[in-house]
């Protein structure tokens, strides 16, 4: 099954976490890289006034995991980086939520699928867009076609920073 995941960082070594993120990721078995994004400086969205600037990036993936797996490697990988939950959208070490798993729609709240907002966040949607230029998000379309409707002026390519892939 197909995969995404959006990584975030706006606190401590953003670029080193963001590719720790990636590197533990993918050490134990389940998930098989296909593709990562350019880097991106964002905007923060939502919280607290304030915050740093956010790097982001978007991995895909195909996946041998459950999507509840899947969100358990997540936190798990956020937590080894120092994630504190303190408040909803407040500054982080690391952010990696689950944009989409396969074809699958679901309204649990323990894991809501797509994920709720992506289709409003050009800082999924531009990174996503350019690790899969075809992607689709359920229920809603193509990306692309999102990305049309949306400002992307708090979305800034970061040339100078290359995620690397496992190998």
């Amino acid at each position: 099954m197909r995969v995404v995941l959006a990584l975030g960082s706006n606190l401590g070594p953003r670029f080193e976490t963001l590719q720790g993120a990636l590197d533990s990721l993918f050490d134990a078995p389940g998930l098989r890289f296909v593709a990562v994004s350019p880097v991106y400086e964002t905007d923060p969205v939502g919280g607290p006034d304030g915050q740093k600037p956010y790097l982001n990036a978007v991995v895909v993936a195909e996946s041998k995991l459950s999507p509840e797996t899947l969100l358990d490697r997540a936190q798990s990988v956020e937590n080894a980086f120092g994630r504190v939950r303190a408040e909803r959208w407040g500054p982080r070490t690391l952010d990696v939520d689950v944009i989409v798993a396969g074809d699958i729609v679901s309204d649990d709240p323990a894991l809501t699928l797509p994920h709720p907002r992506a289709h409003e966040r050009a800082f999924v949607l531009v990174p996503w867009s350019k690790a899969d230029p075809d992607a689709v998000l359920p229920g809603r379309g193509p990306v692309a076609d999102l990305l049309a409707g949306l400002d992307r002026s708090g979305v800034r390519l970061r040339e100078d920073l290359k995620l690397q892939g496992p190998d």
